[in-house]
């Protein structure tokens, strides 16, 4: 186990995983740049385990947690993937019909970080749905590389529409208030946004570091949104001002917080280009909000 820490790697490092994450990079060139931050006793292979995404240490709700009814549903999707898989989450202690959240992952599936999120969700008193975008390829790979490469076959229209389909599900679920919002990471990030565009009765949306929708598309905007940015995320970021200016124009609920020297993937607990400090903010930010606009 290295014993590197986040303290030793230099921004550019984090900016060069960003680069390959969101496919600006080959692996191949990917590797070629890491290997020049591999100095003295930081090797590459080192240097690539640290930055990679550490799975089975990083989840906090076991998916067997007696708290919850978990398990994985088919839905239909019949404008996007025709069928898609998605894990559902709902908590056993809460009676009657509880308010619902879309869990919407990153550019590479539903991996064990974006379940783990339906379920915090969960036990904070809604039901979740986290779908799975990959469905139609055969879902989730088992790692974030080909994950990726997967996600890049299917286009992102197609995927707004399943998660869309999700949002209908989970409204019309027996257990449901029908009050259902949306929160989103990275890709999860720009489909909030644009769920926020196209579903007239969400209630509220969420998006984690996710691209703005153009001017003509955030001027249909509805629903109340609280944005979550990374300070040093200067690629996502320079999108927000034209967003704003949209947003203030047509009097849409709108709060933005962006948090020091924190990343792109800054809620991510599985890499470290996790920050504690933004990540538990942020997220007692998210179910205010979502409770405040829901429940």
């Amino acid at each position: 186990m290295n014993q590197l820490k986040k303290e030793d790697i230099s921004q550019e490092v984090f900016d060069l995983y960003d680069d390959y994450a969101h496919n600006k990079l080959t692996r191949k060139q990917f590797l070629e740049k890491l290997s020049l931050f591999a100095v003295g006793a930081i090797t590459l292979p080192a240097l690539l385990s640290f930055i990679s995404p550490n799975y089975i240490d990083s989840i906090i709700i076991k998916e067997d947690d007696p708290r919850l009814e978990s398990k994985m549903i088919t839905y239909n999707s019949p404008k996007g993937g025709l069928k898609i898989d998605g894990l559902i989450s709902i908590p056993k202690d809460k009676k009657g019909k509880i308010p619902g959240i879309v869990v919407v992952h990153e550019n590479r599936g539903l991996n064990p970080y974006i379940k783990d999120v339906g379920r915090i969700a969960a036990l904070e008193g809604f039901i979740t749905l986290a779908p799975d975008a990959l469905s139609p390829l055969g879902g989730y790979p088992g790692n974030d590389d080909e994950g990726r490469t997967m996600q890049r076959k299917r286009d992102r229209l197609k995927m707004l529409e399943d998660f869309i389909a999700a949002f209908n599900y989970l409204k019309n679920h027996e257990k449901c208030s029908g009050k259902v919002g949306v929160v989103g990471f990275c890709f999860g990030g720009w489909i909030s946004n644009m769920m926020a565009v196209q579903v007239k009765d969400i209630g509220a949306a969420v998006p984690y570091y996710g691209r703005q929708p153009n001017d003509e598309q955030a001027a249909l905007v509805k629903a109340p949104l609280l944005l979550q940015y990374g300070e040093l995320d200067k690629r996502v970021n320079a999108g927000w001002p034209a967003y704003e200016k949209v947003l203030k124009a047509n009097n849409i609920e709108h709060t933005a917080h962006f948090y020091e020297n924190a990343n792109h993937g800054f809620h991510n607990n599985t890499t470290p280009r996790f920050d504690k400090t933004a990540a538990d903010l942020s997220w007692k930010r998210t179910i205010a909000f979502f409770n405040k606009h829901l429940k």
